[in-house]
């Protein structure tokens, strides 16, 4: 499956990004986020990448498109673009246990 992961349930189960997808991914900076869920609400759910996760909120790189729609949404502007990201696989393993979970709001 390495380097063809279209769809949510492929990039999830191969824990990786579509090579396709030119924006780097997105990262919610928690010392500014009000926890207002915009975001989550506005991630489109081809991509599903946002998730609360106990007090925080979460933007899982590898299904994060870099689409943008959570950027105006956002009230705090606490919502930036990872610059040189490189798939690394440094994501918290409790992470993946996220989709397709009761927390799975996709």
């Amino acid at each position: 499956m390495a380097g063809d992961a279209t769809t949510r349930d492929e990039r999830i189960a191969g824990r990786e990004r579509n090579p396709k997808w030119q924006n780097p991914p997105l990262f919610i900076d928690m010392l500014d986020c009000i926890n207002c869920d915009a975001c989550l609400r506005h991630c489109p759910p081809n991509f599903g990448a946002i998730f609360n996760h106990g007090p925080d909120v979460v933007i899982i790189p590898e299904l994060c498109s870099g689409c943008d729609k959570c950027l105006p949404v956002c009230p705090v502007d606490c919502i930036h673009p990872i610059d040189g990201w490189t798939p690394q696989h440094d994501v918290p393993v409790d992470w993946w246990t996220l989709p397709h979970s009761e927390h799975d709001p996709y």
